[in-house]
Order: structure tokens, then sequence, then C-alpha cells
């Protein structure tokens, strides 16, 4: 499958057709959108659009009054390819804060899932109760500085579901050094990658590439082709090196419903 047609199979699976992300979210189409609503901590935002220059302004009126009439900051997810071409212009001019640019990229899980042993002293563990959603959420909050809540929200809420989430954490003794996660989306060829990350002092051990072929072996066994990662400038060599391909690139563009002094 080339680029274009693995392109148009990921916008139709993952974003037009999109499942919600958890049992308390739901996807709503309204016009030329497709987004997701979720109560806070969840995530909110536009996964997919199918837009033109004459409604592009008012479709994006329309979201923002959408989330803020539920009192709910959002993410509109901008794809490369996303049209009209100005699209983010129109964002930015609209309120939108934009992210960090990230790379979507594919794989194929059969051929990622290689032995890829983690170093000396680090063993890899799945999680599989509350407190291994602790440990995941422990490692979030090192590796990005970020608050942590939604992913233990969102990963308690699944773990019922082994079908729709795998998630894991390399130990070095009783100490969590990296975890990651992946989403399973079932009916389509595609699993997704997320939330890869290693605390200071154990980068460049070959840990995350380690996360990276474990969770590729249980997609594989469970009959996924495909494994998405929106890579950051940090991911991507180590993925290219591993056999990604880059598709297009995606940015997140942030709207907060009401203003931060606002908040208690």
């Amino acid at each position: 499958m080339d680029h274009a047609e693995l392109l148009t199979l990921f916008d139709r699976d993952l974003r037009e057709e999109a499942r919600p992300d958890g049992p308390d979210a739901r996807v709503e189409r309204a016009g030329g959108v497709v987004r997701q609503v979720a109560p806070a901590p969840g995530w909110n935002g536009v996964l997919w659009s199918a837009l033109d220059e004459a409604g592009a302004d008012a479709a994006i009126a329309g979201q923002i009054g959408h989330y803020t009439g539920l009192g709910l900051d959002f993410e509109w997810k901008l794809y490369g390819h996303d049209r009209p071409a100005d699209l983010g212009r129109r964002l930015r001019a609209a309120g939108f804060t934009p992210g960090p640019e990230e790379t979507l990229m594919i794989g194929e899980a059969a051929g990622l899932a290689r032995d890829a042993a983690p170093p000396e002293g680090v063993r890899v563990v799945q999680v599989t109760d509350p407190a291994g959603v602790d440990l995941v959420a422990d490692v979030h909050e090192k590796a990005f500085g970020a608050d942590s809540s939604w992913l233990r929200h969102q990963l308690l809420a699944r773990l019922s579901d082994p079908d729709s989430v795998v998630a894991v954490v390399a130990m070095a003794g009783d100490e969590p050094v990296s975890a990651a996660r992946m989403e399973l989306v079932p009916g389509t060829p595609f699993a997704g990658l997320w939330g890869g990350g290693t605390v200071p002092g154990w980068r460049g051990r070959g840990i995350y590439r380690t996360l990276v072929a474990h969770r590729a072996h249980a997609a594989a066994t469970r009959g996924y082709r495909y494994l998405q990662v929106d890579a950051s400038s940090q991911s991507r060599p180590i993925l290219e090196r591993l056999g990604f391909l880059s598709l297009t690139t995606t940015t997140p563009y942030e709207y907060a419903s009401w203003p931060s002094w606002t908040r208690v």
C-alpha cells in the first residue's frame, strides 16, 4: 500500500469513523466535523473535518460555541493535508493556540515485533491493576513534566477491557523508569502507540525501543497490521531507524473555554 492509500485508510478508520476513546466519551458528527465530547478530565476535540474556504470559519465558530457551551476546553487536531490549506491560520485567528508539530508515522506491526531486550537490570511489566496505572502516571509526570490525572482516569476506565488498551512499565528494581500504552481500534488494521516516555537519567539506553517492540508484538498477536504514532522530534529518528514511515504532520490547536485567571 502506498503512502496516499495508507493516509486515506488512516483518515477513514481513525478520524472520519472514529470511536470514543473511553466508556464515558462519545463521538459526534456535526456537518463537516467529527468531534469527541467527554467529561473532564477526558480528551475533548475535533478529530476530522471536511471543510472548504467558504464554510471553514463558520464551522470553527460552531465548534467553539459547542464546547464553550459545555464549559470544556478542547483541541482541534490538525493534520498537514487537511483543507482548506490555511486552516491553521484560521484557527489561530479564532483564538486557538498551536502546540508543537509532530509527525504522523506508520509501521508494520509484524516487522517491528522483533526482540529488543531491555538494558540489564530493567524488566517490562504489563499493567493490569490500579497500582500499575499509578506507575504509568508517575512516569508520565516525571518524563513530560505534565499533569497525569487525565491519563490515570482513562487507563482506569479501560482496564476492564484488555481488547482496547495495552499499557506497559519498564521497572528498574522497584523504580518505574519508562512507560507507554497502545490503544487498539477493533474493526480496523490500526493500533496506536501513545505516551512513550522515559524519566531523566534513564534515557538513551534503548528502553523506548524495547517498549515499541513489546507493543508491536502484542499488536501483531492480536491481528493488527499497522502501528500509528504521533512522533515528537525526539522520537522520530528512533522510529525511522525501526522502520516507521512518515505520512504527514499533526499539530494540536488548543482552545480554552475559560481564561486561566477565572479558574479556581
